[in-house]
């Protein structure tokens, strides 16, 4: 397995390793180290460390990682390898075509730099014409960015296939009615980059506020992240001295956190599949989110969830405005309406259960 952080194996695919790990795989692991390694060695994988750049394209740094997954895969000879994140995907499907061993792309989410045209956008698609012609088979999140691809001549229909995203462990994400509060609580969840729809939701809050003065904003992810669309200090800085918006910074375990919101706001531009989304909807928490690829396909309009526009900040706040103005009995069948949501359709055992058929077919293939 090979993606940007262990964090992200740890927490995304921990029931697929183990799945695997049951169905007799050896597990190695390329990763950039954050602490979380330690947890994958506990599971029984073992863990290297993975020399990337998440920020932007630089050659000389990009050339040094694809020679590094290079080098790991000719020392690991693995039967197959199954990546995720952009970079990851891109240059492991390169170095496998050298090495001609089988390789399960997931496609996690397409990044500004795919979506924003120009040179760069041209120079990535053609990355992944030429790299994920040499994967066994492309996973995709969801049907949107399925469909893009293949207008974009970038795979051939006949590897692709869908997964409910990450899929969410339902039995560590547990259904949780929503209290009486004094105060109606909205949660972003997020990496403080704008992609998320972080000005949105200040400036729908701002609105907010001057209309609903006891309602708290509050905002729970990672800061200073490697990407070129980084929410900067100075900024979070104004929204202490504005007093509007809260940020509570980085926390390990969202779980509580979802559990004390009211509401979990997410108005990203776009998304693999959201995992907050999943994690809230599980959870029994209604949602506000953006009517796009990765969060649409996790809220029933009007049943678990408002979607709103993207980058509308206008629209954001009068879906904001509309789940305040919902009765406390309303929100929880939201909330029950989203957790069957997540129990019909983006239980883990589908994913785990997608990637074991895959498995098993290359190995027929290869016996």
């Amino acid at each position: 397995m090979i993606s940007n952080y262990a964090w992200t194996i740890y927490n995304f695919r921990t029931p697929l390793i183990k799945k695997l790990l049951e169905d007799g795989y050896d597990i190695s692991i390329l990763t950039q180290f954050d602490g979380y390694e330690k947890n994958l060695e506990e599971l029984g994988c073992s863990a290297k460390h993975l020399f990337i750049s998440r920020k932007g394209i630089n050659p000389f740094v990009d050339i040094f990682t694809f020679f590094h997954i290079l080098t790991f895969l000719w020392l690991c000879k693995p039967f197959c390898c199954l990546t995720f994140t952009i970079k990851p995907v891109i240059y492991t499907s390169l170095a496998v075509k050298l090495l001609r061993c089988n390789n399960i792309a997931m496609i996690t989410g397409l990044g500004t730099a795919f979506l924003k045209g120009g040179w760069l956008t041209y120079f990535i698609k053609k990355l992944y014409r030429n790299s994920l012609a040499g994967a066994s088979y492309i996973f995709f999140q969801n049907i949107d960015d399925k469909n893009l691809f293949l207008e974009e001549n970038l795979v051939s229909n006949d590897k692709c296939r869908l997964t409910p995203g990450s899929g969410i462990d339902l039995s560590k994400y547990k259904y949780s009615v929503c209290e009486p509060t004094q105060h109606f609580r909205f949660l972003l969840i997020a990496r403080l980059v704008w992609d998320k729809g972080i000005k949105e939701f200040v400036d729908a809050s701002k609105l907010l506020h001057k209309d609903f003065p006891n309602t708290l904003f509050h905002i729970i992810g990672p800061s200073g992240v490697q990407n070129r669309t980084a929410v900067s200090n100075s900024e979070i800085e104004n929204w202490k001295k504005e007093g509007v918006v809260e940020y509570q910074g980085e926390v390990q375990d969202v779980r509580d956190y979802i559990k004390a919101a009211c509401c979990i706001v997410l108005p990203s531009y776009r998304e693999g599949t959201s995992r907050v989304l999943l994690e809230a909807a599980a959870i029994g928490r209604p949602i506000v989110t953006t009517n796009v690829p990765g969060c649409k396909e996790l809220v029933l309009d009007g049943e678990s969830g408002f979607l709103c526009e993207e980058k509308n900040p206008n629209d954001l706040y009068r879906k904001m405005e509309k789940m305040i103005s919902l009765p406390l009995e309303q929100r929880n069948n939201m909330g029950i309406v989203g957790r069957k949501h997540m129990e019909n359709n983006f239980n883990h055992e589908l994913v785990c259960k997608i990637y074991q058929d895959a498995l098993s077919e290359l190995n027929k293939k290869n016996s």
